[in-house]
């Protein structure tokens, strides 16, 4: 108990700031997030195929982005202009939600929300890997997104005890996430000073042939294991259809929400601390093992209960994998590269997401959700396989800037 205080007390203040701010944003999404697939198919009478386009398009747009914001970043040598951006575009996206009659508006609006988070996400982990010493990384990670889970659970329930006070009003819960949004673009605007030297940098093209050389096989490595990890676990989207098809009452299914971010909340410390003084590859391989028992509870249960067990076990997953995934980034990438890094891997997922979001609309289309879950599981088995047979590169040490 004393060294996890004292582990705590060690992280520098930039990543308790970041982590508030993603706590803020998180809320004023999830209000939303919860409820849209609801929306879409209730009120807008979009089918189950569309909601899983949307939300593919929309992911797979956030984690694209982020290599262009990444690459900028190293390019400029600075983070929290990025992340400004990035932020206000999340919180000026909200009120398009509260006014959307169609599937195209609600794609507009995920679009843009989606497009403010690829701008600020790699430039917000490399200014946390930055300000981390690199043995507190996992920590670090894990405490940033424990905190950003914490505001994924909050908006659910604030999503739930609006929706019971004011009779299931869709669009008036829109309205309320505003505020936590503009609250999240305040507090890292006058809460958060950068750095003043992140890196020693030399301003050079990152995406450079001898740049990217320069990222090594471990790097890369981390890159293609996020996307077999992405392909294996598509939108949430489908986790609240899910937990509709088991007749959970309208107003009470952003619990589900609520039950998986909490779990991802309380166990991404924990496991980001344990990652500090673990292998990797094994944390990462029994991160697959709790995916693969949540996928095949959420496809054979057809009781409320059942689906909430799944959707904790997804929760745990997330926790054990996702920190470590951006700490292991960290570790293997130059500094002064580190925000091209973040990017193409998230170009990676990006692409891998909208692949993984159409497809499990695809076959939920054509033979309903437990097809969805089952092939979720299946690519499960095949990232264990490229983690036992795929061995990590050699980590690269940091070497001077390369030029043009």
């Amino acid at each position: 108990m004393l060294s996890r205080f004292s582990t705590l007390r060690r992280i520098p203040s930039g990543v308790w700031v970041v982590g508030c701010v993603s706590l803020l944003m998180d809320i004023s999404s999830e209000m939303i997030h919860s409820l849209l697939p609801l929306f879409m198919a209730t009120t807008l009478g979009v089918s189950v195929l569309v909601i899983g386009l949307i939300e593919g398009l929309a992911e797979a747009t956030a984690l694209i982005v982020k290599v262009f914001s990444g690459v900028i970043s190293d390019w400029l040598g600075k983070r929290k202009g990025l992340a400004l951006l990035g932020y206000g575009l999340g919180a000026l996206s909200k009120p398009l939600f509260a006014i959307a009659s169609s599937s195209g508006m609600v794609l507009t609006a995920r679009l843009t929300d989606r497009l403010g988070k690829g701008i600020r996400g790699a430039p917000r982990d490399a200014l946390v890997a930055d300000v981390t010493p690199p043995e507190l990384r996992g920590a670090a990670f894990g405490l940033r997104q424990s905190l950003d889970t914490v505001g994924a659970f909050l908006g659910p329930l604030l999503a739930v005890g609006l929706m019971l006070l004011w009779q299931d009003d869709f669009r008036a819960i829109f309205w309320v996430a505003v505020i936590p949004g503009l609250m999240a673009v305040a507090l890292l605007f006058f809460g958060l000073s950068e750095p003043r030297t992140v890196v020693e940098h030399k301003r050079t093209n990152p995406v450079s042939r001898a740049n990217l050389r320069r990222l090594g096989k471990s790097t890369w490595w981390v890159i293609a294991l996020g996307g077999i990890f992405t392909l294996a676990r598509f939108s949430e989207a489908f986790l609240v259809l899910r937990a509709q098809e088991v007749h959970i009452p309208l107003a009470l299914i952003p619990l589900v929400m609520v039950a998986m971010n909490l779990l991802y909340s309380f166990s991404a410390y924990p496991f980001g601390k344990l990652a500090d003084h673990m292998s990797h590859s094994h944390l990462l391989q029994l991160g697959l093992v709790v995916l693969v028992a949540a996928d095949v509870v959420l496809a054979l249960s057809n009781h409320w209960a059942g689906v909430l067990v799944g959707v904790a076990l997804w929760g745990v997953h997330m926790g054990m994998t996702q920190g470590l995934l951006a700490a292991m980034i960290a570790d293997s990438s130059p500094s002064d590269l580190r925000g091209t890094a973040y990017g193409l891997f998230s170009l990676v997922s990006g692409v891998a997401l909208l692949l993984a979001s159409a497809g499990a609309g695809l076959l939920w289309s054509l033979w309903g959700s437990e097809s969805t879950f089952i092939a979720g599981a299946g690519i499960c088995l095949v990232a264990l396989l490229y983690l036992k047979l795929v061995p990590a590169g050699r980590k690269p040490v940091d070497s001077p800037t390369a030029t043009n």
